[in-house]
């Protein structure tokens, strides 16, 4: 199957956190840090994750937020440190390529207007935010 996901990293699962409708799975990724993903308990079965399942973990660049400065005080659960890989603006976007820390690669879809606010620009060290509600994960 082909999608129009582009962010797809690839961890393997270390946790499932089991409730009454959603579960909650940590992943870890391939280059070490840890992703939580808050699914369906259906998925969960469906899927038939469990520890050690080799898993993707999917996100939209829309549903992927930037920090350049310290993240403290959120209640988002997954913070992935890079560099800013390089800035595509167009009249009300801009799409920003990270390298991330484990050297995977994820993009980010924000305002023209943000971009610029936090002066992004290739080598700009960011924090990549990502709410666990935003996670889809997929098996292959």
């Amino acid at each position: 199957m082909s999608l129009s996901i582009r962010n797809q990293l690839t961890g393997t699962v270390v946790t499932v956190t089991p409730g009454e409708v959603m579960a909650t799975v940590g992943i870890r990724l391939d280059g070490g840090p840890e992703l939580t993903a808050a699914i369906t308990r259906q998925a969960v079965d469906d899927l038939e994750l469990a520890p050690g399942s080799v898993v993707r973990a999917l996100v939209k660049s829309t549903e992927v937020a930037l920090a350049t400065g310290p993240v403290e005080g959120l209640s988002v659960r997954n913070r992935l440190p890079g560099v800013v890989r390089d800035v595509t603006t167009g009249a009300v976007m801009a799409a920003v390529r990270i390298t991330l820390d484990t050297g995977a690669d994820l993009t980010a879809a924000i305002t023209r207007e943000a971009a610029t606010d936090l002066a992004l620009s290739p080598g700009v060290p960011v924090t990549a935010l990502i709410k666990a509600t935003e996670l889809s994960l997929g098996t292959d």
